[in-house]
């Protein structure tokens, strides 16, 4: 296990584990949340987006967390292991919440310097979706790495 990827809902401790898989496996650990969120919380461009992650992925050796349904092929096709955390979505809210009070005011560690823990309608809506929109889908792409 040397190229990990590790997948999943917002609030499924996707940090957490990568910070712990790193660790103990010695693999350096990129948050992909501080590559993809340029000041002011802007997204990044599509292209560069894509790029940044190429580039990740050509090192031989690395944990990435991080969901980013449109660009997943890139780390999917680059990896050897997938983690997909599969967990309730009312947990993973739950966990949003308390990591958003957790770290009001301040910088999350998988952040970029400068960016305030916030928490929108608009991404508790995003996770509470997760399960029906989002989550048939990284089955199927991980069914198709299987050979299913």
């Amino acid at each position: 296990m040397n190229r990990i990827a590790i997948i999943g809902s917002g609030g499924s401790e996707k940090s957490t584990l990568a910070v712990e898989i790193g660790k103990a496996l010695d693999l350096p650990v990129y948050h992909l949340d501080k590559h993809f969120w340029d000041s002011g919380w802007v997204e990044t461009e599509q292209g560069k987006w894509e790029e940044i992650q190429r580039e990740i992925c050509s090192k031989s050796k690395w944990v990435m967390h991080g969901n980013y349904g449109g660009t997943m092929d890139v780390r999917l096709s680059s990896c050897d292991t997938v983690v997909f955390l599969d967990l309730p979505r009312v947990l993973c809210i739950f966990r949003t919440i308390k990591q958003a009070f957790c770290y009001r005011n301040t910088t999350r560690p998988d952040l970029a310097a400068g960016y305030p823990e916030r928490i929108t309608a608009e991404f508790i809506r995003w996770m509470w979706e997760y399960l029906k929109v989002r989550r048939p889908k990284i089955l199927d792409k991980l069914d198709g790495l299987l050979g299913s």
